[in-house]
């Protein structure tokens, strides 16, 4: 049983006042949220005392939707787990290597199909998703309440840079995205989500996110510039905007990207995709 040992702050230190004292542990990656002095090790936190772990976890600056699992003095809880004087909490983010399956994950359900809508300032990021097969909406314009509202209704894993946003009520399932440089930031998002065996390149629209379909040169030849007809023969066609796909740079440029991808992992067949 995985349990989180207290290393760290002094209790004594901050008995005073009401509420209830509690230690946390955080780990693995969950870590870069924190301040220096409490990454990597235990430290105590008074709580109200009508405090859940959901509302203790945020309030030290976590966001939920990055947390898969909460062990309160060894056994796993939920979200809606009330903190008591002298209680244990080890957070932990998606796994890597240690079997959960017993334990109580915090979502109720994993996503059966990988969609994406994200934030205003993932632009680059969302066009690539296209690009690499990912059915990820995106606008400029997107308000906070709108993108996560979409991300609810829709089953859709919210994408952002932003920690506040991932705070708001209701999200079950959305990405921190680290990275700064779009390349980098899908590299970190097909890792994270065990995608690499999902790359689908070319099949969607990178304008309207619409699927893409073969059309024959003869039909949209009127519409493509005069090198591209000498060159080209094979092309796709976007049936809402109109717009024609041809095998330019791009695809050389989503190949080379693609091959710098993490390799799928061994036990990646049949996993559910969070």
């Amino acid at each position: 049983m995985v349990r989180a040992t207290p290393t760290c702050d002094s209790i004594a230190g901050i008995r005073a006042g009401a509420g209830v004292i509690a230690t946390f542990r955080f780990y693995e990656e969950l870590n870069d949220f924190l301040p220096p002095e409490r990454r990597g090790r235990a430290f105590g936190v008074r709580c109200a005392r009508a405090a859940t772990t959901k509302h203790m976890i945020e309030a030290l600056e976590v966001p939920h939707t990055e947390v898969e699992l909460i062990l309160v003095n060894g056994e796993s809880v939920g979200f809606d787990r009330l903190l008591r004087e002298g209680d244990r909490v080890a957070v932990y983010p998606r796994f890597e290597r240690l079997d959960v399956t017993p334990l109580l994950r915090v979502r109720q359900r994993p996503l059966r199909v990988t969609r994406f809508v994200a934030d205003a300032h993932l632009g680059r990021l969302a066009r690539l998703l296209r690009m690499a097969g990912f059915d990820t909406l995106y606008r400029n314009d997107y308000a906070d309440r709108e993108i996560a509202d979409i991300s609810i209704r829709d089953g859709r894993i919210l994408l952002t840079r932003d920690r506040e946003l991932l705070k708001l009520r209701g999200l079950t399932h959305a990405c921190y995205v680290r990275a700064i440089e779009p390349q980098a930031q899908l590299r970190e998002i097909v890792a994270r989500l065990d995608l690499a065996r999902s790359l689908r390149p070319f099949t969607l629209c990178l304008e309207c996110n619409e699927p893409l379909r073969a059309v024959e040169k003869a039909r949209v030849i009127a519409l493509l510039p005069a090198s591209v007809r000498a060159a080209h023969s094979r092309f796709t066609l976007c049936e809402r905007c109109g717009r024609v796909f041809w095998r330019g740079s791009h695809r050389q440029r989503m190949r080379d990207l693609a091959a710098s991808m993490p390799p799928v992992r061994a036990d990646a067949p049949g996993r559910p995709l969070r």
